[in-house]
Protein backbone atom coordinates (compact mmCIF):
# COMPACT_ATOMS: atom_id res chain seq x y z
CA UNK A 1 0.00 0.00 0.00
CA UNK A 2 0.83 3.93 -0.61
CA UNK A 3 1.71 5.07 3.15
CA UNK A 4 0.77 8.58 4.03
CA UNK A 5 3.22 9.61 7.09
CA UNK A 6 0.82 13.06 7.46
CA UNK A 7 -2.45 10.30 8.11
CA UNK A 8 -0.28 8.68 10.75
CA UNK A 9 0.30 11.98 12.37
CA UNK A 10 -3.18 12.77 12.29
CA UNK A 11 -3.89 9.09 13.81
CA UNK A 12 -1.76 9.75 16.49
CA UNK A 13 -3.13 13.11 17.22
CA UNK A 14 -6.56 12.20 17.47
CA UNK A 15 -5.14 9.45 19.90
CA UNK A 16 -3.32 12.02 22.14
CA UNK A 17 -6.58 14.33 21.81
CA UNK A 18 -9.18 11.85 22.52
CA UNK A 19 -11.72 13.51 19.88
CA UNK A 20 -11.22 14.86 16.04
CA UNK A 21 -11.82 18.31 17.34
CA UNK A 22 -9.00 18.27 19.58
CA UNK A 23 -6.69 17.19 16.78
CA UNK A 24 -7.98 19.41 14.66
CA UNK A 25 -7.13 22.25 17.50
CA UNK A 26 -3.40 20.37 18.11
CA UNK A 27 -2.40 20.44 13.86
CA UNK A 28 -4.37 23.42 13.11
CA UNK A 29 -6.39 21.95 10.69
CA UNK A 30 -9.95 22.19 10.67
CA UNK A 31 -12.29 18.96 11.99
CA UNK A 32 -13.98 17.70 8.87
CA UNK A 33 -9.86 17.97 7.39
CA UNK A 34 -8.93 15.51 10.60
CA UNK A 35 -12.18 13.18 9.47
CA UNK A 36 -11.31 12.80 6.21
CA UNK A 37 -7.52 11.90 6.51
CA UNK A 38 -8.66 9.23 9.04
CA UNK A 39 -11.35 8.32 6.37
CA UNK A 40 -8.01 8.18 3.98
CA UNK A 41 -6.22 5.58 6.75
CA UNK A 42 -8.97 3.40 7.27
CA UNK A 43 -9.89 3.28 3.49
CA UNK A 44 -5.80 2.62 2.43
CA UNK A 45 -5.52 -0.06 5.51
CA UNK A 46 -9.07 -1.60 5.10
CA UNK A 47 -9.67 -1.45 8.40
CA UNK A 48 -12.03 0.77 11.05
CA UNK A 49 -9.40 2.68 13.86
CA UNK A 50 -11.89 4.06 15.98
CA UNK A 51 -15.48 4.16 17.32
CA UNK A 52 -16.95 6.93 17.43
CA UNK A 53 -18.49 7.54 20.63
CA UNK A 54 -20.12 10.83 20.61
CA UNK A 55 -17.81 13.81 20.72
CA UNK A 56 -15.30 11.26 21.69
CA UNK A 57 -13.48 8.35 19.95
CA UNK A 58 -12.18 5.39 20.92
CA UNK A 59 -9.43 2.65 19.59
CA UNK A 60 -10.28 -0.58 17.57
CA UNK A 61 -8.37 -3.52 19.02
CA UNK A 62 -6.63 -3.21 15.15
CA UNK A 63 -6.29 0.69 16.21
CA UNK A 64 -4.64 0.06 19.16
CA UNK A 65 -2.10 -2.34 17.23
CA UNK A 66 -1.74 0.43 14.81
CA UNK A 67 -0.75 2.62 17.44
CA UNK A 68 1.98 0.94 18.67
CA UNK A 69 3.73 1.63 15.31
CA UNK A 70 3.27 4.50 14.68
CA UNK A 71 4.42 5.42 17.94
CA UNK A 72 7.88 4.07 17.23
CA UNK A 73 7.99 5.99 14.01
CA UNK A 74 6.99 9.26 16.24
CA UNK A 75 10.07 8.61 18.20
CA UNK A 76 11.59 7.72 15.38
CA UNK A 77 10.53 11.50 13.80
CA UNK A 78 11.32 13.00 16.93
CA UNK A 79 14.82 11.53 17.03
CA UNK A 80 15.63 12.91 12.97
CA UNK A 81 14.61 16.34 14.12
CA UNK A 82 16.93 16.29 17.51
CA UNK A 83 19.56 14.90 15.42
CA UNK A 84 19.27 18.22 12.54
CA UNK A 85 19.12 20.27 15.17
CA UNK A 86 22.37 19.12 16.67
CA UNK A 87 23.98 19.69 13.58
CA UNK A 88 23.02 23.68 13.78
CA UNK A 89 25.89 25.84 13.68
CA UNK A 90 23.75 29.14 14.44
CA UNK A 91 23.71 30.68 17.61
CA UNK A 92 20.17 31.62 17.44
CA UNK A 93 16.94 30.53 17.50
CA UNK A 94 15.10 29.41 20.48
CA UNK A 95 15.72 27.35 23.59
CA UNK A 96 13.77 26.23 25.98
CA UNK A 97 14.50 25.70 29.46
CA UNK A 98 12.66 23.99 31.86
CA UNK A 99 13.23 24.09 35.66
CA UNK A 100 10.75 24.19 39.33
CA UNK A 101 9.14 27.81 39.65
CA UNK A 102 10.91 29.03 41.93
CA UNK A 103 13.83 28.61 39.93
CA UNK A 104 12.72 29.45 37.03
CA UNK A 105 11.87 33.01 38.65
CA UNK A 106 14.45 33.82 40.97
CA UNK A 107 17.25 32.31 39.66
CA UNK A 108 17.01 32.08 35.73
CA UNK A 109 16.37 35.46 34.68
CA UNK A 110 19.41 36.88 36.44
CA UNK A 111 21.25 34.39 34.14
CA UNK A 112 19.57 35.42 30.79
CA UNK A 113 21.09 38.90 30.95
CA UNK A 114 24.33 37.35 30.31
CA UNK A 115 22.85 34.76 27.82
CA UNK A 116 21.49 37.50 25.93
CA UNK A 117 25.07 39.67 26.17
CA UNK A 118 26.77 36.29 24.61
CA UNK A 119 23.92 35.78 22.29
CA UNK A 120 21.59 38.29 21.47
CA UNK A 121 19.76 36.82 18.75
CA UNK A 122 18.89 33.95 20.94
CA UNK A 123 15.09 33.19 21.90
CA UNK A 124 14.84 31.89 25.49
CA UNK A 125 11.61 30.38 26.96
CA UNK A 126 11.27 29.49 30.31
CA UNK A 127 9.26 26.42 31.15
CA UNK A 128 8.25 26.65 34.82
CA UNK A 129 6.82 23.45 36.02
CA UNK A 130 7.39 21.29 39.14
CA UNK A 131 6.76 18.04 36.74
CA UNK A 132 9.25 16.46 34.46
CA UNK A 133 9.29 17.41 30.60
CA UNK A 134 10.03 15.03 28.06
CA UNK A 135 13.29 16.23 26.49
CA UNK A 136 13.48 13.26 23.72
CA UNK A 137 9.74 14.53 22.50
CA UNK A 138 11.51 18.22 22.71
CA UNK A 139 8.75 19.71 25.30
CA UNK A 140 12.11 21.41 26.42
CA UNK A 141 16.02 21.66 25.19
CA UNK A 142 17.30 21.75 28.76
CA UNK A 143 16.19 20.42 32.27
CA UNK A 144 16.95 21.54 35.65
CA UNK A 145 15.79 18.57 37.91
CA UNK A 146 15.84 17.49 41.30
CA UNK A 147 16.41 13.42 40.10
CA UNK A 148 19.11 11.63 37.66
CA UNK A 149 17.47 11.21 34.48
CA UNK A 150 16.93 7.11 33.42
CA UNK A 151 15.81 8.07 29.53
CA UNK A 152 18.63 6.94 27.07
CA UNK A 153 20.40 9.07 24.89
CA UNK A 154 20.08 11.86 27.52
CA UNK A 155 23.47 13.60 29.13
CA UNK A 156 23.62 15.11 32.52
CA UNK A 157 25.67 16.75 34.50
CA UNK A 158 25.33 17.20 38.39
CA UNK A 159 24.90 20.01 40.19
CA UNK A 160 25.36 21.71 43.68
CA UNK A 161 22.80 20.29 46.26
CA UNK A 162 19.71 22.24 46.63
CA UNK A 163 19.26 23.25 50.50
CA UNK A 164 15.89 23.15 51.79
CA UNK A 165 15.10 25.08 54.96
CA UNK A 166 12.23 25.56 57.27
CA UNK A 167 11.06 29.05 57.53
CA UNK A 168 7.70 31.41 58.47
CA UNK A 169 6.86 35.06 58.39
CA UNK A 170 6.76 37.17 61.50
CA UNK A 171 3.02 37.14 61.52
CA UNK A 172 3.01 33.38 62.33
CA UNK A 173 5.64 33.60 64.51
CA UNK A 174 4.30 36.03 67.19
CA UNK A 175 0.93 34.39 66.92
CA UNK A 176 2.14 30.73 67.26
CA UNK A 177 5.74 31.07 68.90
CA UNK A 178 8.86 29.79 67.58
CA UNK A 179 9.36 26.33 66.70
CA UNK A 180 11.63 23.50 68.24
CA UNK A 181 11.87 20.30 67.18
CA UNK A 182 10.53 18.87 70.45
CA UNK A 183 7.35 21.59 69.84
CA UNK A 184 7.07 21.10 66.24
CA UNK A 185 3.29 18.94 67.01
CA UNK A 186 1.99 22.19 67.77
CA UNK A 187 2.78 24.53 64.52
CA UNK A 188 1.10 23.78 60.97
CA UNK A 189 3.16 23.16 57.85
CA UNK A 190 2.48 24.30 54.16
CA UNK A 191 3.70 22.24 51.65
CA UNK A 192 3.80 22.12 47.81
CA UNK A 193 3.71 18.60 47.82
CA UNK A 194 0.84 16.47 48.50
CA UNK A 195 0.59 16.06 52.75
CA UNK A 196 1.24 12.20 53.05
CA UNK A 197 4.02 12.31 50.77
CA UNK A 198 5.54 15.41 53.17
CA UNK A 199 5.18 12.72 55.62
CA UNK A 200 6.66 10.21 54.39
CA UNK A 201 9.91 12.52 53.83
CA UNK A 202 9.78 14.38 57.47
CA UNK A 203 8.19 11.39 60.41
CA UNK A 204 11.19 9.01 59.47
CA UNK A 205 13.40 12.06 59.89
CA UNK A 206 11.99 12.00 63.41
CA UNK A 207 9.67 14.86 63.13
CA UNK A 208 6.59 14.81 65.58
CA UNK A 209 3.88 15.46 62.61
CA UNK A 210 0.77 14.08 61.28
CA UNK A 211 -1.58 14.90 58.51
CA UNK A 212 -3.44 17.37 61.26
CA UNK A 213 0.10 19.54 60.98
CA UNK A 214 -0.93 20.19 57.21
CA UNK A 215 -3.62 21.34 56.68
CA UNK A 216 -3.12 23.46 53.43
CA UNK A 217 -1.07 22.40 50.44
CA UNK A 218 -0.92 23.25 46.69
CA UNK A 219 0.73 22.09 43.44
CA UNK A 220 2.62 25.07 43.49
CA UNK A 221 5.95 26.08 45.27
CA UNK A 222 4.54 29.73 44.37
CA UNK A 223 1.51 29.43 46.38
CA UNK A 224 2.98 27.34 48.72
CA UNK A 225 5.55 30.50 49.55
CA UNK A 226 2.69 33.15 49.72
CA UNK A 227 1.13 30.91 52.03
CA UNK A 228 3.94 31.17 54.22
CA UNK A 229 3.79 34.91 53.80
CA UNK A 230 0.33 35.09 54.52
CA UNK A 231 0.90 33.44 57.99
CA UNK A 232 -0.71 29.86 57.64
CA UNK A 233 2.32 27.80 58.51
CA UNK A 234 6.04 26.94 58.61
CA UNK A 235 7.14 26.01 54.44
CA UNK A 236 10.27 24.03 53.42
CA UNK A 237 11.69 25.71 50.61
CA UNK A 238 15.10 26.82 48.74
CA UNK A 239 17.20 28.36 50.74
CA UNK A 240 17.77 30.69 47.62
CA UNK A 241 13.76 31.90 47.54
CA UNK A 242 14.03 32.72 51.41
CA UNK A 243 17.15 34.51 50.97
CA UNK A 244 14.72 36.61 48.46
CA UNK A 245 11.77 37.12 50.42
CA UNK A 246 12.21 39.96 53.48
CA UNK A 247 9.18 38.87 55.19
CA UNK A 248 10.22 34.86 55.29
CA UNK A 249 12.81 34.17 58.56
CA UNK A 250 15.08 30.63 58.40
CA UNK A 251 13.03 28.50 61.47
CA UNK A 252 14.39 24.91 62.61
CA UNK A 253 17.99 25.95 62.05
CA UNK A 254 19.32 23.42 64.29
CA UNK A 255 18.12 20.86 62.29
CA UNK A 256 19.93 20.27 59.27
CA UNK A 257 18.84 21.69 55.86
CA UNK A 258 18.06 18.90 53.51
CA UNK A 259 19.44 18.59 50.50
CA UNK A 260 18.34 17.78 46.94
CA UNK A 261 20.47 16.88 44.52
CA UNK A 262 20.05 19.09 41.49
CA UNK A 263 21.14 17.92 37.77
CA UNK A 264 21.22 20.03 34.31
CA UNK A 265 19.63 17.68 31.40
CA UNK A 266 19.93 17.95 27.68
CA UNK A 267 19.77 15.64 24.88
CA UNK A 268 22.86 13.92 23.91
CA UNK A 269 22.18 14.89 20.42
CA UNK A 270 22.07 18.50 20.95
CA UNK A 271 25.42 18.80 22.40
CA UNK A 272 26.48 19.29 19.43
CA UNK A 273 24.02 22.60 18.76
CA UNK A 274 26.19 25.30 19.28
CA UNK A 275 22.83 27.80 20.68
CA UNK A 276 22.07 24.75 22.95
CA UNK A 277 25.66 23.82 24.39
CA UNK A 278 26.34 27.67 24.72
CA UNK A 279 23.33 28.02 27.14
CA UNK A 280 24.03 24.30 28.77
CA UNK A 281 27.45 25.38 29.57
CA UNK A 282 26.52 28.71 31.24
CA UNK A 283 23.83 27.46 33.41
CA UNK A 284 26.17 24.57 34.13
CA UNK A 285 29.26 27.03 35.05
CA UNK A 286 26.86 29.38 36.96
CA UNK A 287 24.80 27.15 39.08
CA UNK A 288 27.45 24.74 39.80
Amino acid sequence: MEFDWDHAKTFFAVVEEGSLSGAARALGQTQPTISRQIAALEAALNATLFERTGRSVMLTPFGADLLDHVQAMARGADLVSLAAMGQSRSIEGQVRITAAELVSALVLPALLTEISVQAPRLEIDIVADNGIRDLVRREADIAIRHARPEQPNLYAKRLRDESMQFCASPRYLESAGHPTPQTLSAHQIVSFVDADRLLSYLVPAGMPLSRANIRYTASSQYVALEMARAGLGIAILPTHAIAACPDLRPVLTEIEAFKLPTWLVTHSELKTSRRIRLVFDLLAERLS
